[in-house]
């Protein structure tokens, strides 16, 4: 059996993150927004007494739209000594790795190149494995 990876969704397509990368999952109910914070800050919630900055994926990605109907299960991760909730379109499951994970397609594109560890065979197919870090860094801005 290989590692347990955290199925979700981005933009309509497949991601994993690697189970160990995930705290927890909750459940948004109120995010706060941050004055002047880039777009893919989505805002700020509260966990136990603890503030996550909470990640809007599609927008660290440059992906245009938004889910319908948007998942309120966010998964947890912590970058740097810091808690992020991160918005994905919809939590699937929890699953094992089928084989390790494999160079990305060309075809996947520089925003998904950026955060892609690479693809990772699941029993639900293939999925992008994803740089927690990198996705919580946002898309890269150009120098102004």
């Amino acid at each position: 059996m290989g590692s347990l990876l955290l199925l979700t969704r981005i933009g309509g397509r497949p991601a994993a993150f690697r189970a160990e990368d995930i705290g927890s999952i909750v459940e948004l109910t109120e995010i706060a927004p941050v004055p002047r914070a880039p777009d893919f800050v989505a805002g700020l919630t509260g966990l136990r007494s603890r503030a996550l900055t909470v990640i809007d994926s599609r927008k660290a990605l440059a992906l245009p739209g938004t889910p319908d109907p948007p998942d309120v299960r966010a998964p947890v991760v912590e970058v740097g000594g810091h808690a992020y909730a991160l918005l994905v379109d919809r939590v699937d499951d929890v699953v094992a790795a089928e084989g390790e994970p494999t160079p990305p397609p060309a075809t996947l594109g520089p925003a998904w190149a950026r955060v892609a560890c690479g693809m990772i065979e699941t029993a639900a197919g293939p999925a992008v494995l994803i740089d927690v870090a990198a996705l919580v860094a946002g898309p890269h801005r150009a120098a102004a």
